[in-house]
């Protein structure tokens, strides 16, 4: 079972974490399962990047992103090299470690 590490998030997970998931789990889907409360605005249907994480470790173990993903990455807070929607991250079978940014774009959850 691959390890994820979650590098400390002042809000989510001020700790930092490590969980196992199945290969061909969905990242996002197994954070939440295991306490980590990630934002996910859209339900996972892959329309905003609320749930952008970093990939410090492990990144090129991923499938490759598509356009769409791509497309959305570009407005995300924070974006790297290595960044990807958690909800289209499907788990191989080696261990990742992620960071989720300070911030995120999330109109809802903003004070204005």
């Amino acid at each position: 079972m691959p390890k994820i590490t979650v590098l400390p998030h002042h809000q989510i997970c001020p700790t930092g974490a490590e969980i196992e998931l199945n290969a061909g789990d969905n990242l996002c889907r197994g954070l939440l399962e295991k306490g980590v409360k990630i934002e996910h605005a859209c339900d996972m249907s892959k329309a905003c990047t609320t749930c952008h994480v970093i990939v410090r470790k492990g990144f090129n173990s991923l499938e490759e992103m598509d356009d769409i993903e791509a497309d959305l990455l570009d407005r995300a807070w924070g974006l790297e090299p290595d960044s990807r929607l958690s909800c289209q991250v499907i788990i191989e079978d080696q261990d990742l470690t992620i960071e989720i940014p300070k911030y995120t774009i999330n109109h809802a959850s903003e004070s204005h």
